[in-house]
């Protein structure tokens, strides 16, 4: 049984390409799959814990301190309104992404569709089988992309996995037409180097660019051999998405040596991931800029040209970043907010021990102008309800609130869950709303949570990566007037101007 508390905060401590023109990918309904998602795609279960670790956890959610298994527990001014389960997938749901009255939902097995025209009653249009890890997602018009970044045995959505040293293998961007929104159809795919962990949409007359992030820690797969230093920047005519090809693979750390001239890591830099890559990318189009979450560094560069995407400035934290990971501008951008992804996700660091400052947001200001912007570090910020050691909690994906003079954001925890937060001050931010469950297990590291938390047209849509997609509902006077803001498509890693774009 799931239980539901109320409470205002619990105790605080602190390039190759390959057109598959025609293809039709498998499409399920909510009854029994007719096919099976690969296990080869499927992250492990995390693992035991100490005794000791086990016991304080008990204990904490006796007490009081951390809720009960499933247990959930929300802010005053935030409610859930709607749950919609898995269901056929088995795989761990994903990114978000969305248009008009729909929501599109990445998972490690495809991807599903949702009618959201009424929010708290969301209904599921469409599921694609299409294993693929991690099957992250976005839209644009009448295409649908989605990232490839596990070794498959070809491009097709009935592949499966093999190792990554098998010559044959396929990694990349597929590309749906989804005119007719209840039935997808498979048209494109484009291979790239190292494959597409993510990847972000630029929209660019009768082209969509798209700026693909890869990267290989363990540099298992030929091609993500460092010096990986890169992007692929993928073209894509709107009319002709089977003729989507690589046009170029710019640079962004330039340096003399076998791994490029990115963050060296360890042991120059112990604790902080090497530089083989970039993790993801958010662009603010209205202003030509984009910031680059990319392991060890974090970027500010000019899209003015989209082809030739060109940094302007890179910073470092070798104390407590250890693995940039995503990015967000505020409206004016003259912020960024990255975040750490410490322990990759799955690790347990939303507590004492690890303190404020790790696995934390970084915001920065943007200072100066045009090709002299300068990034300029002024503070972290990190959910103070702290988790217990059996729940996987850092700083994952979220999107802003618009709301003009303000700056506001929702993001998710993993199993921190849902926090909505004010940098208007850069050095002094603030939690004003949250979401969470209790954790999956009292005994073992599970992994779970919310894996993005997006502000859409009036509510928050979270993708939980095991218990669904829940629909928030906020009501707040600091975000109510964001609610005027409507929007016809998000996808946020293409970050709109909001108010000269959408406002009504």
């Amino acid at each position: 049984m799931t239980l539901l508390r109320t409470t205002r905060a619990r105790r605080r401590r602190f390039g190759v390409a390959t057109a598959v023109a025609g293809l039709v990918a498998t499409l399920l309904t909510a009854g029994p799959a007719a096919a099976t998602p690969d296990p080869g795609d499927a992250p492990t279960d995390r693992g035991g814990v100490s005794a000791q670790q086990e016991a304080a956890t008990r204990a904490a959610i006796a007490s009081g301190e951390i809720p009960g298994v499933d247990e959930i527990v929300h802010s005053s001014n935030m409610k859930l309104v709607a749950n919609i389960p898995r269901e056929v997938f088995t795989g761990i749901n994903t990114d978000l992404a969305f248009q008009d009255d729909y929501v599109f939902a990445g998972n490690y097995d495809g991807f599903r569709i949702f009618d959201i025209s009424d929010p708290a009653h969301p209904e599921t249009v469409a599921q694609v089988l299409c294993p693929g890890a991690q099957n992250d997602i976005s839209v644009s018009g009448n295409l649908l992309f989605l990232s490839t970044d596990s070794s498959r045995n070809d491009d097709s959505c009935q592949s499966t996995s093999q190792p990554a040293t098998e010559k044959s293998s396929w990694e990349g961007m597929k590309i749906f037409d989804i005119s007719d929104i209840r039935n997808p159809k498979y048209v494109a795919s484009v291979e790239t180097a190292c494959g597409s962990h993510t990847h972000t949409l630029v929209p660019h007359g009768k082209n969509v660019y798209v700026y693909v992030s890869s990267y290989s820690p363990n540099a298992t797969f030929p091609d993500c051999r460092p010096p990986h230093d890169g992007i692929s920047v993928i073209k894509v005519p709107r009319s002709a998405p089977e003729k989507a090809a690589v046009v170029g693979f710019p640079v962004l750390f330039p340096g003399e040596g076998p791994d490029g001239g990115g963050n060296p890591g360890a042991p120059t830099n112990p604790g902080v991931s090497k530089t083989t890559g970039c993790h993801d990318i958010t662009v603010l189009p209205s202003k030509d800029l984009a910031a680059g979450a990319c392991m060890g560094d974090g970027i500010l560069f000019s899209i003015k040209d989209p082809e030739r995407p060109k940094v302007i400035d890179r910073v470092q934290d070798n104390t407590n970043f250890a693995f940039w990971h995503s990015a967000t501008f505020n409206q004016k951008a003259n912020k960024v907010v990255f975040t750490d992804e410490l322990g990759g996700g799955v690790a347990a660091t939303c507590n004492e021990r690890t303190g404020p400052n790790r696995g934390a947001d970084g915001i920065y200001d943007i200072v100066g102008r045009g090709d002299h912007r300068k990034l300029v570090f002024r503070s972290y910020y990190k959910i103070g309800r702290h988790q217990a050691d059996t729940e996987n909690c850092v700083a994952h994906n979220g999107s802003l609130i618009p709301v003009k003079g303000k700056d506001l954001m929702v993001q998710s925890w993993y199993q921190g869950g849902v926090s909505v937060w004010d940098f208007t001050d850069s050095d002094r931010p603030k939690e004003i709303a949250y979401f969470e469950r209790g954790p999956l297990s009292a005994d073992t590291l599970v992994g779970g949570g919310t894996w993005s938390a997006y502000y859409y047209n009036g509510y928050i849509y979270s993708n939980d990566e095991k218990k669904g997609l829940d629909v928030l509902k906020l009501d707040d006077r600091r975000t109510d007037p964001a609610k005027r803001v409507r929007m016809d498509e998000l996808n946020v890693q293409t970050q709109p101007d909001y108010f000269d774009d959408f406002d009504r």
